[in-house]
């Protein structure tokens, strides 16, 4: 009998705590009786939208300033729009704009250095260049050659502050 006892006491501990249950959402009611049609159940389940689409902006038009704390600024120099690698990069990052999005990131293409952007002035580059900066605006990568999104977004992923926004600033 102390055994039966002792396994079901173990078994009851090893459920844990209880937990309250969620509280109920907010579901427009109908008439009862009366089913709600897919429309209408389909608007109250929907999330808020995130932003869907990248970002693509012209440096010159971008102060660095705006995006601090906020996006990854990916930046894309050139010497001329129609370098093969700024061209190769630009299809890239077009691929799977999605796993950009999830990051924050926002794409910027300088391919006019008589311009003299501040992105320019900054980070002084010569012919192609990718430029990854973190939310903190601190240069975090750069590479003189195109990469693709799935490699750009394991780099993002190793950054301390992205490991932070995805809870795994203690993970190694």
């Amino acid at each position: 009998m102390k055994l039966k006892f002792l396994i079901f006491a173990m078994a009851l501990a090893a459920m844990g705590q209880v937990r309250e249950a969620p509280p109920p959402r907010n579901v427009p009611m109908t008439e009862p009786g009366t089913p709600m049609s897919p429309e209408e159940l389909a608007g109250t389940q929907r999330e808020p939208k995130a932003q869907s689409e990248l970002r693509l902006l012209d440096a010159g038009d971008a102060d660095p300033d705006e995006f601090q704390w906020k996006s990854r600024p990916v930046v894309v120099f050139a010497d001329n729009p129609d370098d093969p690698a700024f061209v190769e990069q630009m299809k890239e990052l077009q691929l799977n704009p999605r796993m950009l999005v999830e990051r924050d990131v926002v794409v910027l293409t300088d391919t006019d250095p008589q311009a003299d952007s501040v992105w320019r002035q900054r980070f002084h580059p010569k012919g192609f260049s990718l430029v990854l900066l973190d939310k903190d605006g601190q240069v975090k990568l750069r590479k003189p050659l195109p990469w693709d999104v799935r490699e750009i977004s394991r780099a993002i992923d190793k950054f301390p502050l992205r490991r932070q926004e995805i809870g795994r600033a203690g993970v190694q």
